[in-house]
């Protein structure tokens, strides 16, 4: 199934112009950013001074929750005051259950974003077995609630949002399609075929999910289907529940800078744990990434495909040591431009000295392999710790591991028998390469690209070592210089992320020159790695970015909450601010702490309530004591491992 342009040659997917007031979106518009407010949609000189603040950051949609009739109707407060002081910035209603408010916002904002998981469906959890009739009956009693919103819609000129969350699919949805990127997308198709039989066609799509293996197969699968039935509507991209900080970034980086790379997209929101306007730079930094792609050098096209694009299945590798087969994806480490190399250098890569025991710590996020370049060493690595050095320097002591070029790896006769790394550019693949690699078990790739659109690039060489039948493992590299670190982290989340979520790489490199500390960048390798789920090695946060709905300070909380959590490795949390994000949003999550009204917090275990209306100042030492209580509670001076 076709869901982009092409593979490898760069252009944006082409969507109708749906106005949004006096703003243009898709076509051969620029991708808008959008936020939203978390001020009380009742308190309208609150909302209309964070809207400003917001809009004066880059932010050129603003959302405002509305649910219930009462919000509904101030939106009209909202915006005579911001249009008396001089902003016209489009309004959008965000809708969730209340179909009456719906229509009440369409009168007055731009656009409506709906739910379809749950604007005319109560969500129970329940497995419903439904026959064609009975499905069809559903169908038809959606038609009845959902198409007044579509009349006023075109009688008012306001546009649409059709947009499904994965954790807020109906039940009737995941009965019949289960919790599945193809459940989201019929979830929206259903809405979409009203509207069209309506003849209203002001709409925009998307398919919003924390987890981003799931978000981008959703959104390929949505392209893939409008282009076999002749759609062409703009799309809204977002990780939803990202998080906060270095964690949120990466998260978002990952979901929307895979699917921005193949040309998909035509407005983006950055969902954080933060104030709105802190998420509108990033999303301005993202797209900053892709400035001038289209302008690459040619990469030939991709005759074969063999990726698997609408689900994860990883490439099949050989094992080489701890690299490949069912390894986890390594995570290798730059020094070769280090001035000198101490025991303290490798503090910043998760490795910490203890004088007194004389012992390495090694802690769960190490870098696995040191790339030494040129530099000696004189004292004791860690035991975990690959050393790897240029091929020369290697061949004078014959430690640690040689990296090749491939004319050292073709012609040279002594090189290691446990392991070596073969640097290549897709340019230098070649048959004489293929031969050697086959019956190689020592070979792992470091595989580089130069061109501006290196992902594809990177793509390309990929699927000419599967459709060579090559299962050398490959390690993913990339260089960077002079980035800030906010910048660093999410061009790289892009870069790697859009591979590593297509099953392809069995470990990262980030070759990054003056872009941050050193410790700053392993912890980003080790971020992507979570992010794209391949390899887990701290507690997971699905937080919500708040909105007027928020029952509490959701950036307070997740702090607190993080605080005490952080060192359960591959447990996922949920934070709430309020039932609508509640047990359908946080549907990855092995722990809910989720706001259902003010002051009072319910805990879950996945997706079942186990105590209700728990005082918030209590309800930190609840959580602690159910995770206690399902056996996923360490200690924390149990995280480090010592060698």
């Amino acid at each position: 199934m076709k869901y982009c342009n092409s593979l490898t040659k760069f252009s944006r997917f082409k969507t109708r112009v749906v106005m949004i007031g006096n703003l243009g979106i898709g076509g051969n518009n620029p991708i808008a950013i959008q936020s939203m407010t978390i001020t009380d949609t009742m308190d309208t000189i609150a909302t209309v001074e964070e809207s400003i603040r917001m809009i004066k950051a880059g932010c050129e949609l603003v959302r405002i929750t509305a649910p219930s009739k009462k919000e509904a109707a101030n939106l009209q407060n909202i915006k005579d005051e911001l249009r008396k002081r001089g902003y016209d910035t489009p309004l959008i209603a965000d809708i969730h259950f209340t179909p009456n408010a719906a229509e009440i916002a369409a009168r007055i904002v731009e656009k409506v974003r709906v739910n379809p998981g749950n604007y005319a469906d109560k969500k129970r959890f329940k497995n419903i077995e439904y026959t064609n009739e009975s499905y069809t009956a559903e169908l038809d009693r959606i038609r009845e609630k959902f198409t007044p919103l579509v009349k006023i819609c075109k009688e008012y000129g306001t546009a649409m949002r059709i947009g499904t969350n994965h954790g807020s699919l109906s039940d009737r949805i995941l009965s019949r399609y289960g919790d599945t990127p193809k459940g989201m997308v019929e979830s929206a198709m259903e809405f979409l075929r009203i509207c069209q039989d309506e003849n209203f066609h002001e709409i925009l799509l998307s398919m919003k999910a924390s987890n981003t293996r799931v978000m981008v197969h959703a959104y390929r699968l949505l392209v893939a289907e409008m282009i076999k039935e002749g759609m062409d509507y703009p799309l809204h991209l977002g990780v939803t529940e990202a998080g906060e900080g270095e964690d949120g970034r990466i998260k978002s980086a990952v979901g929307i800078g895979t699917l921005l790379a193949d040309g998909l997209g035509d407005t983006i929101r950055v969902s954080l744990t933060e104030a709105p306007e802190f998420e509108v730079p990033v999303a301005q930094n993202l797209l900053k990434h892709f400035e001038g792609i289209e302008k690459h050098n040619s990469i030939e096209k991709i005759t074969k495909n063999t990726l698997h694009s609408f689900d994860y299945k990883k490439r099949e590798t050989n094992k080489v040591l701890n690299i490949g087969g069912r390894n986890v994806p390594i995570v290798m480490a730059d020094f070769c431009l280090k001035e000198k190399i101490t025991p303290a250098s490798f503090f910043a890569l998760g490795s910490n000295y203890s004088i007194p025991l004389d012992k390495w710590h090694i802690s769960d996020m190490a870098a696995d392999y040191v790339f030494m370049g040129n530099h000696d060493i004189d004292f004791e690595v860690p035991g975990t710790l690959g050393i790897i050095y240029n091929y020369k320097k290697w061949q004078e002591h014959k430690k640690g591991y040689p990296f090749l070029t491939v004319n050292d790896y073709l012609d040279e006769e002594i090189i290691s028998d446990k392991l070596n790394f073969i640097y290549v550019c897709l340019s230098e693949l070649n048959k004489e390469l293929f031969t050697k690699l086959k019956t190689d078990t020592t070979a792992v790739l470091l595989i580089d690209t130069y061109n501006r659109n290196g992902l594809a690039e990177q793509r390309k060489l990929f699927t000419e070592l599967m459709n060579n039948n090559i299962k050398t493992p490959v390690i993913i590299g990339r260089a960077y210089g002079d980035l800030s670190e906010e910048q660093l982290q999410l061009s790289a989340s892009s870069d790697f992320g859009a591979l590593l979520l297509d099953g392809l790489g069995d470990g990262i490199f980030i070759a990054a020159e003056n872009c941050g500390s050193d410790q700053s960048v392993n912890s980003l390798a080790f971020g992507i790695l979570q992010a794209t789920r391949t390899r887990i090695s701290k507690t997971e946060y699905i937080s919500c970015p708040s909105c007027g709905r928020t029952l509490f300070d959701l950036q307070e909380t997740t702090a607190k909450i993080r605080k005490v959590t952080n060192h359960l490795k591959g447990v996922k949390i949920g934070i709430m601010g309020c039932i609508v994000n509640g047990p359908g949003e946080m549907a990855d999550a092995d722990y809910g702490y989720v706001g259902t009204g003010p002051g009072k917090i319910t805990l879950y275990k996945e997706q079942t309530v186990v105590e209700k209306n728990i005082p918030e100042e209590k309800a930190v030492s609840a959580l602690i004591d159910l995770i206690k209580e399902h056996g996923d509670w360490v200690e924390n001076k149990h995280a480090d491992k010592i060698y």
